[in-house]
């Protein structure tokens, strides 16, 4: 089952409903008597004692303080969908409850919660009660939802050349996350060309693996970021957040601990898809790889014209690393 995202409007507030349905909620959590209200507005589900999805009957709720309680919720989330509270939220009780049970939902009141519940135990709560009273936090709270969601159409691109370069410019960039074999970075010369730059996870007799870096091409270089952005490669520092892809499109977010700007030799690399050619220039090794449609790494010292390699192709320009709708030629 996917993340069910509810939220709650108590309060009732117009404009936090709206932006609850431009969103994408699942669900809207009402006062009684307000109903009818959000229909008027849009198709949702609303939960309320009168609306689709009913208190005590659909889901219980329950309030978190101490061990007694996590064995009653966990017992209660055998037959209900438990929305669970807690007055200092602290992440532990959460963590056991997540060991236990997914049949659970946890409430949270502001984007950082949200981004802390989403982590437990790697695979986080699944299920999350948005309880904010500001239109714009809740915008934020639901795009960075959607962003760890995101499902990247990836394209099979075929090699056109390999050409080495000089001396240039690349960076490195470690992340504190260790990625695992088909998963990497989305680089490219374009903003609408992306290449899946694969992690360093494999085995080399010259330099042991680093699975959590991605020698990721030139600092001139695009490279995609949560929420729909790309940044230069050049911009990134300690801090910052950038985008994981899988070979399969699953993406999510991974915070860079380091960035390395170096001088290496380089290379370019150019692929055809439906008659266009992109390219991307990274450094000339043999630690340095893309990946193929099956998920492997392939290092650029072994590919050939022909060979495939997975690619992200997106529709429209970039201004200060956000899409607008303008034509503009890249090469």
């Amino acid at each position: 089952m996917g993340r069910r995202v509810w939220v709650k409007v108590d309060p009732w507030d117009k404009s936090v409903v709206i932006s609850a349905l431009e969103g994408g909620a699942d669900a809207l959590m009402v006062p009684p008597g307000y109903e009818q209200e959000v229909k008027k507005l849009g198709v949702i589900p609303v939960i309320a004692p009168q609306g689709d999805i009913k208190p005590g009957e659909d889901f219980l709720e329950m309030e978190i303080k101490g061990r007694e309680d996590e064995e009653e919720i966990v017992k209660r989330s055998r037959t209900h969908l438990v929305i669970v509270k807690t007055t200092d939220w602290r992440v532990i009780p959460f963590e056991n409850l997540v060991a236990r049970t997914q049949n659970i939902m946890a409430e949270v009141h502001s984007l950082e919660e949200a981004q802390l519940i989403g982590g437990i135990l790697e695979k986080g709560v699944n299920n999350l009660l948005i309880h904010v009273r500001d239109a714009k936090e809740l915008r934020a709270i639901l795009t960075f939802l959607k962003t760890e969601e995101e499902l990247l159409t990836l394209q099979e691109a075929e090699i056109e050349e390999i050409r080495p370069l000089g001396l240039g410019d690349r960076v490195c960039v470690d992340t504190c996350s260790n990625l695992k074999e088909g998963e990497g970075m989305l680089v490219g010369n374009t903003s609408i060309a992306l290449f899946l730059v694969h992690a360093e996870v494999a085995e080399n007799p010259y330099v042991e693996p680093r699975p959590f870096r991605v020698n990721a091409g030139c600092v001139h270089a695009y490279i995609k970021t949560p929420e729909g952005k790309t940044r230069y490669l050049s911009e990134l520092k300690a801090g910052d957040e950038v985008l994981i892809a899988d070979h399969k499109g699953k993406t999510k977010r991974a915070i860079v601990g380091r960035v390395k700007i170096e001088k290496r030799p380089l290379v370019l690399v150019k692929a055809k898809y439906d008659g266009q050619v992109f390219s991307t220039i990274l450094q000339n090794a043999e630690t340095i790889r893309l990946t193929t449609p099956e998920g492997k790494g392939r290092s650029i010292v072994e590919l050939r014209r022909g060979d495939k390699v997975l690619l992200y192709l997106e529709e429209g320009a970039r201004h200060f690393g956000h899409k607008i709708s303008e034509s503009i030629i890249e090469r």
